[in-house]
């Protein structure tokens, strides 16, 4: 025993190169085989699995390496030995012995995360995997790096043991499941427990995979490739479906522009063919967008209702220009036509039912799907503004003469913005009021013709109103 502990202490590198050396090997292991295992092994790799724990004896024996070793350390140069036998009953896959596909050749690429606190398990493991042709690796014994390490080498698959010190290997797979950037990290445990409730709870954790130890390199090899060709379809998916996000949010800006673009020409058909209100149509949407801020409502929201208002009087397209542009007071029948264009308004942007939908596009393509955009929630919006937005909050406006929270809260912060801008400009038939004016109109409002809390919120947004005026502001009113 002691000249066998002996010569496979020293004569490692000898054996690498003659495989035929006078050290015994076991009736079953074949010299060719041997040979291979150590050409898929680095020569300092197979120096440490042995040296390392031989040298445990030179405390007691210091110039003599040929004690008998103790039991306990025997076993494990009797466990190294079996797995340099496996390694060597393994086939290996070198470039030159058969073609790869592009994708194979990327698995021997993708880096392996060994965590245990054994260092022969390790290094048996990677020589495992070595042999196959895998090439990138990290590990550690101490469980307390492996969280770090994870974050900083991003591995594509980790070998995990369950029994470490300091932390448990379900532990390290708690953490990562609780990472958004690693719950999904394939991981394969190591362990030599049977117990069968440490695996349900790992598998419950998301483990992918079991391995027993000590590891059978049949078992091992097409895990972990499994493990990893997983890990490839789940990069690859995740690659492809960022480019599918940026494509749609690409064309989601586009719709928007064309639909802000389509709004905007809508709006000014009917409150701007002459030129003469200008920028209104824009400034009653900002002044309603900021009203709405100042109610608390959701970006999302107050961006629908900033394009939804600007709709408000596009039912006066309905309206005779001789009404519209009088340089005066409208007589009580011209003025009756002028209230009907809140009715106009919401029949022009209500949504179409599917049936003339389908009837409109067996006509033509184009407008069917022009008119498809109303049925969408800011052009209901847009309709329920363009109808409710001259309703009062005591009952006494027009057309239905609805009061309170019966008037849809689009209507009631339309009504404030669209009253204190035709308050604030010049019309054919009368002055710009000044501002602080406007301001003491509009508070004289409160409860008669607006609701108290969008008149609130509509001061609080004060000064960002006067802003928007300022950059707004048509040119006769400067």
């Amino acid at each position: 025993m002691n000249s066998r502990t002996h010569q496979q202490t020293e004569q490692i590198p000898i054996r690498r190169e003659q495989p035929t050396v006078a050290a015994p090997l076991r009736s079953e292991r074949r010299p060719e085989q041997a040979t291979q295992m150590l050409g898929n092994l680095r020569p300092e790799q197979a120096t440490q699995m042995l040296r390392g724990k031989l040298r445990e004896l030179a405390d007691a024996t210091p110039h003599d390496r040929t004690v008998v070793p103790d039991p306990p350390l025997e076993k494990q140069v009797q466990a190294i030995e079996n797995a340099m036998d496996a390694i060597a009953e393994l086939p290996t896959r070198r470039a030159t012995d058969v073609p790869f596909n592009d994708r194979a050749q990327q698995l021997f690429h993708r880096r392996i995360l060994i965590v245990d606190d054994e260092e022969t398990n390790i290094l048996t493991v990677q020589a495992y995997l070595e042999g196959q042709g895998y090439q990138e690796f990290v590990s550690t014994t101490d469980a307390r790096h492996a969280l770090p390490l994870i974050r900083r080498d991003r591995p594509d698959v980790v070998l995990l043991d369950i029994r470490m010190p300091h932390i448990s290997g379900l532990e390290i797979l708690r953490c990562l499941v609780a990472d958004v950037e690693t719950r999904h990290l394939p991981v394969i445990i190591l362990t030599a427990a049977s117990d069968p409730g440490i695996k349900k709870e790992a598998l419950d954790l998301g483990a992918m995979d079991f391995l027993q130890k000590p590891v059978d390199p049949h078992d091992l090899i097409p895990r972990v490739r499994n493990a990893l060709l997983i890990k490839s379809h789940m990069d690859y998916i995740a690659g492809e479906n960022a480019k599918l996000d940026a494509i749609v949010r690409r064309r989601t800006e586009d719709l928007s522009r064309s639909r802000q673009q389509l709004i905007l020409s809508l709006a000014k058909a009917a409150e701007h063919r002459d030129n003469d209100t200008g920028n209104h149509v824009l400034r009653v949407g900002r002044y309603a967008g900021i009203i709405a801020r100042h109610l608390g409502w959701p970006e999302p929201r107050v961006k629908m209702i900033e394009s939804a208002a600007q709709l408000h009087d596009v039912g006066k397209i309905g309206i005779p220009d001789a009404i519209l542009f009088k340089p005066g007071r409208l007589d009580p029948d011209e003025w009756e036509l002028m209230r009907k264009h809140c009715a106009f308004g919401k029949a022009i942007i209500e949504p179409v039912s599917e049936p003339d939908l389908q009837k409109l596009r067996s006509h033509t393509r184009i407008g069917a799907d022009m008119l498809h955009v109303r049925s969408s929630p800011m052009m209901v919006m847009a309709a329920r503004i363009a109808q409710t937005h001259h309703e009062w909050w005591d009952g006494s406006g027009y057309p239905i003469g609805l009061a309170g929270n019966d008037i849809p809260i689009e209507g009631r912060i339309t009504a404030a913005a669209d009253v204190f801008d035709a308050l604030s400009s010049e019309r054919t038939y009368k002055k710009a009021i000044p501002r602080e004016k406007c301001f003491q109109i509009m508070l004289e409002g409160r409860g008669t013709q607006f609701d108290p809390q969008v008149l609130e919120a509509f001061f609080k947004g004060a000064k960002e109103i006067v802003e928007v005026q300022i950059a707004l502001m048509d040119q006769q009113t400067r």
